[in-house]
């Protein structure tokens, strides 16, 4: 079943890749989505069977890899609880992906291409998550990233999307640096990248040191530091995040499928994997905590003003993924996996209704010019509502003699996390997270009162204008949508166009493009409150996770137990966003206009996201371009080229023009060489 779950997406995108157009679009698109849907058939009663206590964990192995020396890797697939978690979670998302792009590609001339490369894209994440070896794991690391670069930059005949897809890559390669470097220590403290035998030999290690960059460092403390450095770049955290929004340059269901729920979860899939490690490195938990913490705080804060509706939810993505390092930063790493099952659903549902929303607006992007859509596609309207209030954890706390909390997803699992840091001992990660809280309440609400509340702002959009007008700007075609979605700096985040249809009127999207957000709304509702026992509940977590990762109990008891005013206070800082979101954009439109005028220097300093992208292009890019023109021209053309290849050149077209003038045809020119040869033979014979 394992063989059959990760090689299927794997055997459909080389026929798909391989056939391209030839094998035909429908054929193609059944392959692809058939072959995930069986994918995803076989993957919940494998999760089922790990919830109810029937499966145990196993290994299933595929071939001998790599032998050299002391290096033995083999290439199997292991299958726990942790892994089954994630293959549920692939599967079902991807599957999904996989038809609502059949609504959403449907005019593309590529669809082959695309369809293979979601397939594979599937197939590495797959292999990512059944690692049993750090060789194994990186495998998938690296093709993840690979077809990452491929769907960003899909449309690649549209500039953005090759810069995106390049600062992703390049971005990604600084953390696999780190990752590289962490396989290879373990490897030299362990004698294997065997992940069992990894996690068993580990205690061992507890207090020694290691040498690193000329000092002695606690060992553990290093190795977890450089993995985690991997899992930064992957799950786009403080510093190495700056990947992340470019990258919705994609189409909208490649933001969904890796930027939401599957690709960038594979940091915090590996750290919760080594959490045995890094149990016994509580520096490197200090630092997991610190950076989920301030990645947390930092992405929000830059959601709050966005205009691009996909930028909000990437910003959004950047949060939550801050929730679930700072969670296993506090020792939580049942809540972070939690966080991690539940925003798969109602992020993935927010990316795919924004892209429905999209689609409905002849692709413009900026919110600024939408409004009124609730009653022009009901059906996206009511699906994106069931993610906002499970992204902002609506739901009935289990206080006041209330013994049951119930709610949508992101309550049982965000307010989890939250819980854990107050029961951790870790106050100021705790008021981070309510902080954050009543920011995702608020920059959530905006982006659904500004798409489909007030009066319709579709007008004052020169995309839709001139798209009216041009009879071949239909259809999802990403080399012809150049222009800039985003319009950042030029009106301020409250901002609201003069009112107008201009004679276009918004459509719902088609069958296969709403039958997955119906699907994702179930999961948005309910994976909180039905799954939440197994995951983070004392006693059926222990019987749940069965040592896939580091389960500690009586933090799970703790969370339980912290103070009411805890436990309500997300919901307080929930209802404060709504509050704050429905006055600015609902009550008094004019209160954004007017903040944005009196904090100028603070509202540009989110707009320009705190500024990373401008410090890194002084920092990094402008001086390894000029480095770069610098060895070009200096090194190679002045220097290289012309005294190597350009230089022997010269000198041989230079010893034959000199040839040529010896060459005249004369009799006595010959004669002449011939004499002087002669005389030279005999003098050096006389002096000789």
């Amino acid at each position: 079943m394992i063989l059959l779950i990760v090689f299927l997406p794997l055997l459909a995108a080389a026929i798909a890749g391989l056939g391209n157009k030839a094998l035909g679009f429908l054929p193609t698109k059944l392959l692809t989505t058939g072959a995930l849907f069986v994918s995803c058939a076989l993957s919940w009663p494998v999760f089922i069977g790990f919830l109810s206590g029937s499966s145990t964990a196993s290994v299933t192995p595929v071939l001998t890899w790599i032998v050299s020396g002391n290096m033995s890797v083999d290439w199997a697939l292991r299958v726990d609880a942790l892994t089954a978690v994630m293959l549920v979670v692939i599967t079902s998302v991807s599957a999904l992906v996989h038809l609502y792009s059949w609504g959403y590609m449907s005019e593309d001339p590529d669809q082959p291409r695309f369809f293979a490369y979601l397939s594979l894209f599937t197939f590495a994440m797959l292999m990512l998550v059944t690692a049993d070896s750090l060789v194994q794991m990186f495998f998938g690391w690296e093709g993840v990233g690979l077809a990452s670069y491929l769907l960003i930059g899909f449309w690649f005949r549209k500039p953005s999307a090759n810069a995106a897809a390049i600062k992703a890559f390049v971005v990604n390669r600084v953390g696999d640096l780190g990752f590289m470097l962490g396989i290879f220590g373990t490897f030299l403290v362990f004698g294997t990248v065997s992940i069992p035998d990894i996690l068993a030999a580990a205690p061992g290690m507890a207090g020694s040191t290691i040498g690193f960059l000329g000092h002695r460092f606690d060992t553990m403390t290093i190795l977890c530091l450089l993995l985690f450095v991997g899992a930064m770049g992957k799950s786009a955290q403080l510093g190495l995040h700056t990947w992340l929004p470019d990258a919705m340059e994609g189409p909208t269901p490649v933001s969904a499928l890796i930027h939401a729920a599957t690709m960038v979860t594979a940091g915090v899939f590996m750290v919760c994997r080594l959490s045995p490690m890094f149990e016994i490195a509580p520096v490197a938990l200090d630092v997991v905590r610190f950076v989920g913490a301030a990645t947390c705080l930092f992405a929000a804060t830059c959601g709050l003003v966005q205009t691009d509706i996909k930028r909000v939810i990437a910003y959004s993505t950047c949060s939550q993924l801050g929730y679930m390092f700072f969670a296993a930063g506090v020792g939580a790493y049942g809540a972070a996996m939690f966080h991690l099952f539940t925003h798969a659903f109602f992020k993935a549902l927010l990316f795919l209704g924004a892209g429905s929303v999209i689609h409905a607006m002849h692709h413009e992007q900026d919110m600024r010019y939408y409004g009124g859509l609730r009653k022009e596609i009901p059906v996206t309207f009511w699906a994106m509502m069931m993610g906002t209030l499970a992204i902002t954890g609506v739901g009935l706390p289990a206080v006041f003699g209330n013994p049951l909390g119930i709610g949508f997803a992101g309550f049982h699992s965000k307010d989890a996390i939250i819980e854990a840091g107050w029961a951790a001992g870790q106050p100021g990660v705790w008021f981070v997270g309510v902080l954050v809280a009543g920011l995702t309440s608020f920059y959530s609400w905006r982006v659904m009162f500004l798409t489909f509340w007030g009066k319709p702002r579709w007008a004052e959009s020169e995309h839709i204008q001139h798209l009216l007008h041009d009879a071949h700007g239909h259809g999802d075609h990403g080399e012809t949508h150049d222009h800039d979605m985003s319009h950042e700096g030029h009106v301020s985040a409250g901002h609201h166009p003069s009112t107008g249809t201009g004679g276009y009127h918004p459509h719902e999207s088609p069958l296969p493009m709403l039958v997955p957000l119906v699907i994702l709304s179930i999961g948005a509702i309910a994976a909180g409150f039905v799954f939440h026992g197994y995951f983070i509940e004392p006693e059926s977590g222990e019987r749940f996770w069965r040592g896939a990762i580091a389960f500690r109990e009586h933090l799970m008891h703790s969370m339980h137990e912290v103070p009411v005013a805890i436990k309500l206070s997300a919901t307080i800082a929930m209802l404060l966003g709504l509050l704050t979101a429905w006055y600015a954009y609902i009550r008094n439109t004019e209160f954004p206009v007017v903040m944005a005028a009196q904090f100028r220097v603070l509202y540009g300093f989110l707009l320009h996201k705190w500024y990373f992208d401008e410090l890194y292009h002084l920092i990094f890019v402008r001086p390894a371009f000029a480095i770069g023109r610098l060895l070009w021209h200096r090194g190679d053309e002045q220097t290289i080229d012309r005294f190597g290849p350009n230089g022997s050149a010269w000198l041989v077209q230079w010893g034959a023009r000199g040839a040529a003038k010896l060459q005249s045809g004369y009799l006595y020119s010959y004669a002449f060489v011939m004499l002087i040869g002669l005389t030279a033979a005999v003098t050096w014979a006389i002096a000789g």
